[in-house]
This record gives structure tokens, sequence and C-alpha cells, in this order.
């Protein structure tokens, strides 16, 4: 498995290097955007570690331009702390999952091993699962051709629902990615919208599947029933 670090902070990218070749990964490191994006266009690689502040060149406008020359490598773009506008206008430039800086190796790791081992389920601008789709460019949702109203932040939950299909996340995981840093939400928050998109998502579709479990004492998944 080859990855790409493009990080400007010297610490920050030799400390993943060599986490990452600790576990058996071919890792590249570039640390500005200009030689970032030239090895992205000349080299193949499995997964791209993109940080959005760089010199030369931005981890946005690299992402854009990668994309926009169909070069589909699975990107995990690195944001700074609590910086929500940040995160969407990555995801929006193409970007497949974000993790906020300060991070643990092993959330990096785990978020590494989800995006290379996910199937194609993102095409252009639209998450699918199922009969469900969600398009992050127009904000919207569809289950089997039907549009599903949604506030703004039952729209988030479901973005990070879909973008982690499969897998539990918990209540804190939910809060801390959708709600800004400062933000004061208690976990009963995130279960009051869950059911809401319950509601609207699995309850409003009786002939369809339901998708969105509570998985107790751990959290929620988007996924069939096991």
């Amino acid at each position: 498995m080859r990855v790409l670090v493009i990080e400007d902070e010297h610490k920050i990218a030799s400390a993943i290097k060599k986490g990452l070749e600790q576990e058996s990964y071919a890792v590249d490191v570039a640390f500005s955007g200009n030689s970032g994006y030239d090895l992205a266009v000349s080299e193949s690689y499995d997964l791209i570690i993109l940080d959005i502040l760089l010199p030369e060149m931005d981890g946005i406008e690299i992402c854009t331009k990668l994309r926009a020359e169909s070069i589909h490598t699975p990107i995990l773009m690195l944001t700074a702390k609590g910086q929500l506008k940040d995160k969407v206008t990555g995801l929006n430039a193409g970007a497949d999952d974000y993790l906020v800086k300060p991070f643990a190796f092993e959330e990096l790791l785990a978020r590494i091993k989800a995006l290379t081992r996910r199937p194609k389920e993102i095409l252009g601008s639209t998450l699918i699962f199922d009969d469900l789709t969600l398009d992050t460019l127009k904000y919207e949702v569809k289950r089997g051709g039907r549009i599903v109203q949604l506030s703004s932040r039952e729209y988030a939950i479901l973005e990070y629902l879909l973008r982690h299909a499969n897998r539990i996340v918990t209540k804190d995981q939910i809060i801390g990615n959708v709600w800004n840093y400062d933000a004061d939400v208690l976990p009963n928050t995130v279960e009051v919208y869950i059911g809401y998109l319950r509601n609207k998502i699995d309850k409003a579709f009786p002939k369809s599947l339901p998708l969105i479990q509570t998985i107790r004492g751990f959290g929620y998944k988007l996924g069939a029933e096991d």
C-alpha cells in the first residue's frame, strides 16, 4: 500500500510517515503544495493524506485540480481544529474524508483502512448507499428517487453517517464532526436528531429496509440490519 503525505509541518509529516511505515505502508512525503501536486499526478498512490494549509498551493486547490484531471485516489484531508467551513469546502472539492488536528495515530490509521477498503459508493458529488443518495453540491437527499426534506443539521448528520457507512460511530464522534468545536451539545441531542432522521429516511419508506441502526452501548451505524 502506497501513501502520499502532503504536509508542511515537518514534525507531523515525519510522525505520520514513521507510524505508517511501521504498519508496512510505503510512504512518500511532500512539504509544499506544488511538490505534492506533482507527485500526485505523476505517481500512483492508494491514498493521499492532504493538509489544507500549505505553501505555494493549498490543499483545496490540489484536491480540486486532481479531481478535474480524473484522478480519483482517495483523499484524507487534514483540517485545523474546529474549522467546520474548511471541512465542508474540502469535501465539496472532492476529498473523501477529513480528520481534525490534533489527532491520535490510531484514528488516522482507522480512517486510512476504511478509505482503502471502501467500495466505490461515491460518484462525483453524490454519496450512495442502497437506494439512498445525497448530493453534496445540490444539498439534495433522495430515497428511492423521492426527495427527502431535511434540516441543515439532519443533513449534516446523514452525510457523516453516509461517509462512514457500515461503521459504528459514537455520539461523541457525531457531535465533534457535525457541531462547532465550542458548541455545548448533550448526547441526548444526537438521539433526538437520529429520531428525526429515522422518521424521514426509514419510517417514511415502509417498503424499504431500515438503514439507521442503533448499536446499543456504542452508537449508530448506517447499514442493513445484521
